[in-house]
């Protein structure tokens, strides 16, 4: 004990005789911080120079996941949808189907306008516009020669207008020029965008009661669900679309959950195009969203740079071509995230890589007719061109 005892004074006497001593102010600090560290034990200086450094690391790496994990802490879920049930069978008349749904019958069908804000989806645009040829009186597109971080980009439509041909007659195309703001929010400049959408509307031509589609071009509503809509009367005002939804293509099925996409009864002065939630309605299995659904890995990268949650990018190496390709035939998340849910049982339940889907059921008639010429968007070939 006496020992013990005397050793600490001594060390104390030496750290006061230091701290009085005169020198240049360098030798002094190196001096200082001997004293300190003299007067740690081990376990203090592994917490110190170890264990602390590796939580700073730990957070800085796996920050997101945590803040993702412990979201129902401090998040409580939306209000839940008053979700409307759907009734489709093709031997079906429009009269019993529309009856079904509680709504009248039209002696004529509405209009039907489909407005979209185009980035490089261009297989995808084509099995949508395909999908929804037969009931759309007018496809608006305006793309930007901006991404919405800021960044340029080529206006890739127009250089692939020739693919569309087929939907030149019916087609309101547009350009706007991009703000090139960096630094600045991206859902700033897609606001923007969506802003420029509505003017583009009216050059279109829509009027009164004719039917306006909001989605992004990943967000395909439905044949059937459109054709429905525009013969229905009484139709709820805006009613957001229950979409299927997929992850890369159409082998990884993650769950119905999808709902941005939604149909509205145009109303001049009050109809804004977003992608926002605007209505408690819900309209149960409306068509597919397939998200991330690129042909060539170089698409891929783009879009993670890209789009508005770009900052989800922390390090270089996610933009590896190997890697996402790796990621592509796992199911697994190409920004090594934790699910977006509101319930440790959701968040649970859906940790690891998205289960592989064999069924190419009641997918849009377009891809399966051509199931050659998009066979990455089916289930079983998910390798991807490098170009």
């Amino acid at each position: 004990m006496s020992d013990g005892y005397y050793s600490s004074k001594k060390t104390d006497d030496i750290c006061e005789e230091v701290c009085g001593q005169q020198g240049t102010p360098t030798s002094l600090g190196m001096s200082r911080l001997r004293c300190i560290l003299r007067g740690l034990d081990l376990r203090t200086c592994l917490l110190l120079f170890v264990f602390v450094p590796l939580c700073i690391v730990g957070i800085y790496v796996h920050g997101q996941k945590v803040t993702y994990f412990l979201r129902p802490l401090w998040e409580s879920p939306p209000k839940p949808f008053h979700e409307i049930p759907h009734y489709y069978n093709e031997n079906v008349s429009m009269e019993t189907q529309c009856k079904l749904h509680g709504w009248g019958i039209r002696e004529s069908p509405r209009r039907v306008f489909d407005a979209v804000l185009f980035s490089n989806e261009l297989d995808i645009l084509t099995i949508r516009w395909n999908e929804l040829y037969p009931y759309v009186t007018q496809f608006v597109l305006l793309e930007s020669n901006s991404t919405f971080t800021g960044v340029p980009k080529p206006l890739i439509f127009a250089r692939n207008r020739d693919r569309f041909k087929f939907a030149d007659p019916r087609l309101t195309y547009g350009m706007v020029g991009g703000r090139f703001k960096k630094g600045e929010n991206p859902f700033i400049e897609e606001a923007y965008q969506r802003l420029a959408l509505d003017q583009l509307l009216k050059i279109a031509g829509i009027e009164d009661d004719d039917l306006l589609i909001m989605s992004d071009v990943d967000e395909i509503p439905s044949a059937h669900t459109i054709n429905l809509l525009r013969w229905c009367d009484n139709i709820p005002p805006i009613l957001h679309l229950q979409l299927r939804d997929y992850l890369y293509s159409y082998e990884f099925y993650i769950d119905n959950k999808s709902w941005r996409a939604s149909v509205h009864r145009y109303q001049s002065g009050k109809t804004r195009y977003a992608h926002y939630r605007q209505t408690d309605d819900l309209f149960s299995d409306a068509g597919w969203h397939c998200s991330f659904c690129f042909r060539r890995i170089s698409e891929f990268v783009f879009k993670m740079k890209a789009y508005s949650h770009n900052d989800r990018v922390k390090f270089s190496h996610y933009l590896n071509p190997d890697r996402i390709q790796d990621i592509i035939c796992k199911g697994a998340d190409l920004f090594d995230m934790m699910p977006e849910e509101y319930t440790f049982k959701e968040i649970i339940g859906k940790l690891g890589p998205i289960p592989h889907s064999y069924s190419a059921v009641h997918l849009p008639a377009y891809l399966l007719n051509n199931a050659e010429k998009y066979k990455y968007l089916l289930p079983g070939n998910c390798k991807r061109e490098s170009g």
